[in-house]
């Protein structure tokens, strides 16, 4: 596959039906931005699982945090990579190892392993790199654009009302 493009189909459908996601090198400081992105993914429903071996057994945001891919209590839909690009391709390894493995890695942006991602496709796993879930889905479901940030998506869709503030949505399988 050619990952120096993708189609807004090919990320919605990817956001449309993960469910569980692992993020291998979440951060407990708020300005980083795997804080963030774990927060902003996580009040959309997903069921987030940090990784990251040095805050093993504590909480991040109300969330048990994991020391490894290994440690991870229930089956994952898709790992999060926010790693440099130097570790992309452990991290990809430890995700294929897992049974079953990932449906998806994601790779976060300015993370590029190609020989990473030729391994996982060759197994199945569909990847995605240089983005962040967060941007699309805000992108996608229109949200970014209460910002003044162009989204190139037009919808006559009334937005649905969230906690402490209105946000839409993807529809989620």
């Amino acid at each position: 596959m050619n990952h120096d493009s993708y189609s807004d189909e090919y990320i919605r459908d990817i956001l449309a039906t993960v469910k569980t996601i692992a993020m291998v090198g979440a951060s407990a400081n708020p300005a980083r931005p795997s804080y963030f992105v774990l927060k902003y993914l996580s009040e959309r429903d997903f069921t987030m699982l940090p990784i990251n071996p040095g805050l093993a057994g504590e909480t991040l945001l109300g969330l048990p945090v994991y020391a490894s891919l290994a440690e991870a209590p229930q089956p994952i839909d898709m790992v999060d990579v926010f790693r440099r690009s130097e570790a992309a391709g452990e991290v990809v390894d430890a995700a294929l190892a897992q049974a079953p493995p990932p449906k998806v890695i994601w790779m976060q942006l300015g993370v590029r392993d190609d020989a990473a991602a030729a391994r996982a496709e060759a197994r199945g796993v569909t990847v995605v790199m240089n983005r962040c879930p967060k941007i699309e889905y805000g992108r996608l479901s229109g949200e970014i654009g209460w910002t003044g940030v162009n989204s190139r998506i037009l919808s006559a869709k009334k937005p649905i009302a969230g906690v402490g503030f209105q946000r839409l949505t993807i529809d989620r399988r």
